[in-house]
């Protein structure tokens, strides 16, 4: 029991340490120095893929897109790794698996949040999110992009498409997930939340 006790620890230590150092990975602020901008100066001083693509447009804002997508997705299947790959028969994570992945995640957007590796100034994670829900659950994410776009469509809007999809997740997952996991996506959700209120604040 001991053993095991410390084997689920060192999972945990392992998905929290490698999630923040993955989120704290400046992709906004590195795609910025390349055209001579710092995005935490201008506009709307947000370090993710609005405020680039605002000022530099949306080929220079590409990898920004899914340099921040994919923070939140390899620092999930790293978790996923270490915790020994407990999915349900849709994909979604589960058992031993759950609360590191989470964990993973949540350092992520935390990292993405308040970077290390850049003053901690940093972004308000809803690109991180999305990509570690693409691995805590596969058939929500595949709803939410279908709602984007179907939004998006509808509206001529793919900020409006992209607002429906991230608030529709915890919805989305719950034919796939038990109402534990689901909370835990709401949590997750309240740090963007937290995030967006501390910005608020500062301007």
């Amino acid at each position: 029991m001991v053993e095991a006790g410390a084997g689920a620890a060192l999972e945990w230590a392992v998905a929290v340490i490698a999630g923040y150092l993955l989120g704290s990975v400046p992709v906004a602020v590195l795609v910025g120095r390349v055209h001579g901008v710092d995005p935490r100066d201008v506009g709307d001083r947000n370090p993710g893929y609005w405020n680039v693509k605002e000022r530099l447009g949306r080929r220079a804002a590409v990898p920004v897109f899914a340099g921040d997508m994919l923070k939140g997705t390899l620092a999930a299947l790293l978790a996923l790794l270490v915790s020994g790959a407990h999915t349900s028969a849709s994909g979604t994570v589960s058992g031993a698996s759950a609360a590191p992945v989470y964990l993973a995640v949540a350092a992520a957007m935390a990292g993405h949040a308040w970077p290390v590796f850049a003053g901690f100034r940093g972004g308000r994670s809803v690109l991180t999110f999305a990509g570690g829900i693409a691995v805590i659950c596969p058939p929500a994410f595949g709803l939410a992009v279908a709602a984007l776009v179907v939004t998006a469509l509808a509206t001529r809007s793919f900020a409006v498409g992209a607002r429906v999809a991230v608030f529709a997740i915890p919805v989305l997952q719950w034919p796939f997930a038990p109402a534990g996991l689901v909370a835990a996506t709401g949590g997750l959700m309240c740090l963007i939340g937290l995030r967006f209120v501390l910005a608020t604040r500062r301007h």
